[in-house]
């Protein structure tokens, strides 16, 4: 489900203006790190909590935001990613150890496996995802036979009525998560460009999108009014921000601070080279995983 805002209506009877943003992916995931970070539920766990940061690109950027670090590259701290056009697995630690904060302090080296078997209510749980649809499903990717971060994560942090917030792009967005979910599995494909995967629907999280981000920051109601284009605005989110003046402005300077975030890089220890070493054996690029 998205992220509540309250906001929903902008103005209190004032003129609204307007502006029209494009943000190219790295742009995308900087606001949304910085809205993710800033929420009522990861502040309050901020200062008397604990916050488990799931491994991924997005939540590279989170931890730098909530904790005002540096992290890079911020590709190595995935373990899936699509990559080169297949998706693909890197192996290795990731440049950032900071996954548990407690208490507003980050825990190096922390187990998050063991400390998510501590959680209650109040704790919060970052993860990004794969896909999202227009009804607020999220998808997750899964190669491991483990069930990955999700599978160790979403069992336990649910019935606790903990929260699982899952900050991710209208670039990724898709007509129905729980539909095309039947039609993915790690076993389910005889070829594949690149490591076969389940799209597994979190339905209960809380999903921030740029919509919900420039909400939370700036007040400002967002319309998604179209995705992509070139040199390097292939999957850009376009926007339509309306708002009163004050708050069209304050949308605005953090457009402005974001604008020119630069673009990732592909990491090294990725277990696929390519596909085609594979004849595009989907069987084949899985086994390369082992037994994780």
């Amino acid at each position: 489900m998205f992220y509540e805002v309250n906001n929903q209506q902008p103005g209190t009877g004032g003129k609204l203006s307007s502006a029209l943003v494009v943000l190219n992916p790295p742009e995308c995931r900087r606001l949304l790190a910085k809205a993710a970070a800033a929420c009522d539920e990861v502040q309050t766990a901020l200062k008397r909590g604990t916050i488990i940061i799931g491994r991924g690109i997005t939540t590279a950027f989170f931890t730098e935001e909530l904790l005002d670090a540096s992290i890079e590259p911020k590709a190595a701290q995935t373990v899936g990613l699509v990559a080169n056009g297949i998706t693909n697995v890197r192996s290795g630690a990731p440049p950032c150890g900071w996954h548990v904060v407690r208490n507003g302090v980050p825990i190096e080296g922390a187990d998050s496996n063991a400390e998510v078997l501590n959680f209650a209510p109040g704790d919060i749980f970052i993860k990004g995802a794969n896909a999202i649809d227009p009804g607020g499903v999220p998808g997750i990717y899964v190669a491991s036979k483990k069930g990955g971060t999700i599978g160790m994560s979403w069992p336990v942090v649910t019935p606790r009525g903990c929260d699982f917030i899952m900050p991710v792009s209208l670039e990724k967005l898709i007509p129905s998560v729980l539909d095309v979910a039947r039609h993915t599995g790690i076993y389910h494909f005889k070829y594949s460009t690149g490591i076969p995967v389940k799209l597994v629907a979190v339905p209960e999280a809380k999903v921030i999108t740029e919509i919900e981000a420039f909400a939370i920051l700036a007040g400002a109601k967002a319309y998604h009014i179209g995705s992509g284009g070139i040199a390097g605005s292939e999957g850009s989110v376009h926007l339509s921000l309306e708002a009163e003046e004050e708050q069209l402005e304050k949308a605005l300077d953090i457009v402005k601070a974001i604008k020119g975030e630069p673009p990732l890089s592909i990491p090294e220890s990725l277990v696929l080279s390519s596909a085609a070493d594979y004849d595009y054996d989907a069987s084949n690029q899985l086994s390369q995983l082992g037994g994780s």
